[in-house]
């Protein structure tokens, strides 16, 4: 009887550490997954960031200012315009 009782402790304890080591796994696991989704709520939000800063950066008056300060560009002169049209002939 003495050996059965051993016995069923040791599967007991075994049981119990098994117990205790899939809920520390499981716990584990779950920080990480939390600690990715964090930073992909960050990337999210960087990103959308990013695309605001690109939309202002694209905007038509700043693209014309550029072109007209930096580059030296400007609107051509309507009399020196020549328009084609097709099917016309000169």
């Amino acid at each position: 009887m003495i050996r059965v009782n051993f016995l069923l402790l040791v599967l007991v304890i075994t049981c119990a550490l098994g117990v205790i080591t899939s809920q520390h796994q499981a716990r584990k696991r779950f920080i990480d997954i939390e600690t990715e989704q964090a930073a992909a709520r960050k990337i999210a939000e960087e990103f959308t960031q990013l695309q605001l800063e690109q939309s202002t950066w694209a905007t038509h008056q700043r693209v014309a200012t550029i072109a007209a300060n930096q580059l030296g560009m400007r609107l051509p002169d309507p009399s020196t315009t020549t328009i084609l049209t097709l099917g016309a002939r000169p």
